[in-house]
C-alpha cells in the first residue's frame, strides 16, 4: 500500500541522515530529516484519505519514526558533544577514550523516544492531539541546531551558549521527559481539508511558511517548539486552577 511504501521511505531517510551525521555532512543530514519529516506526515495523510487502515502499517510508522525520530535526535547530540573536544574524531584515542563517554547521555532522546512511541501505539487518547512531545518535533529541534552551526560558526554571539557541553545536556533531559509525559501538545493532524475544525492548524501552516521565508533558517524550526512550550504553561495553569 502507498501509505507503507511512504513509511519505509521515511525509515530509509533516516538511515541516511545517520549516516550523514556520523560522517559530519551536516547538510546532508538536515535534507534527509526533512525528507522523513515529509514522509511521516505524507503516510498519515494518504492512509487517511484512501481509508485504509492496518495494524502492521501502525507497526511500520512507530518502527520507522524510532530510528528517523529517536536515534537521529540522539546522534545529533552526540556530535555535537564530541565536536566540543576538539580533536579528530576518526583517528585521535582521545575521541574513543574520553568523547564517546561524554557523548552517550545523548541517547536519552533515544530510549525517551522508544517509550513514547511504544506508548503512542497502546494510547486511545491521541487521536487528534498528542500526550506528550511528538519525536518528529523534538528532531526537528535539534535539526535546527545543526542549521544554526552550519549558518553562524564560527560563534561569535549567543550561539555558542547552545552548543555548551551542560546546555546540551540540560536540553537532552528536558526533551526527554516531554517526550514521555503527559502533557497535552499541539498536534498537526488533518482528517480532512476543510476550515472548520482545522483552524488552529492552517494558522500553524501559514504562520510557519512565514518564518521560513523571514527567518530563511533555524528559527523557523523552534517555532513548533515555542507552541509546545505554550502548552506545557496552559497545562500547568489549568492544573493550577483545578487545585
Amino acid at each position: 500500500m502507498l501509505p507503507n511504501a511512504l513509511t519505509l521511505l521515511n525509515l530509509f531517510c533516516g538511515c541516511c541522515a545517520l549516516v550523514s551525521i556520523f560522517s559530519m555532512d551536516f547538510r546532508s543530514a538536515i535534507l534527509c530529516v526533512a525528507a522523513s519529516a515529509v514522509l511521516d506526515f505524507a503516510d498519515g495523510m494518504a492512509a487517511r484519505l484512501l481509508k485504509v487502515h492496518s495494524e502492521i502499517g501502525k507497526q511500520l510508522d512507530s518502527l520507522a519514526d524510532m530510528v528517523s525520530f529517536g536515534v537521529v535526535p540522539s546522534a545529533v547530540v552526540y556530535m555535537l558533544l564530541a565536536a566540543r573536544a576538539d580533536v579528530n574524531i576518526y583517528n585521535d584515542s582521545v575521541f574513543m577514550s574520553r568523547v564517546n563517554i561524554a557523548g552517550l547521555p545523548a541517547f536519552l532522546i533515544a530510549v525517551a523516544s522508544c517509550y513514547r512511541l511504544a506508548k503512542f501505539n497502546l494510547d486511545t487518547r491521541q487521536t487528534t492531539n498528542f500526550i506528550g512531545l511528538a519525536t518528529p518535533a523534538n528532531t526537528l529541534f535539534f535539526v535546527g541546531l545543526l542549521l544554526i552551526l552550519l549558518n553562524n560558526a564560527p560563534f561569535g554571539g549567543w550561539e555558542r551558549i547552545l552548543f555548551e557541553p551542560i546546555v546540551l545536556y540540560v536540553l537532552t533531559v528536558i526533551f526527554s521527559f516531554l517526550l514521555i509525559s503527559e502533557i497535552p501538545m499541539f498536534s498537526l493532524k488533518i482528517k480532512n481539508f476543510e476550515w472548520k475544525g482545522n483552524e488552529n492548524r492552517y494558522i500553524f501552516l501559514v504562520l510557519s511558511l512565514i518564518l521560513l521565508l523571514i527567518l530563511r533558517g533555524a528559527a523557523s524550526f523552534f517555532y513548533y517548539d515555542c507552541l509546545c512550550l505554550i502548552n506545557v504553561f496552559g497545562y500547568l495553569l489549568g492544573r493550577k486552577k483545578t487545585a
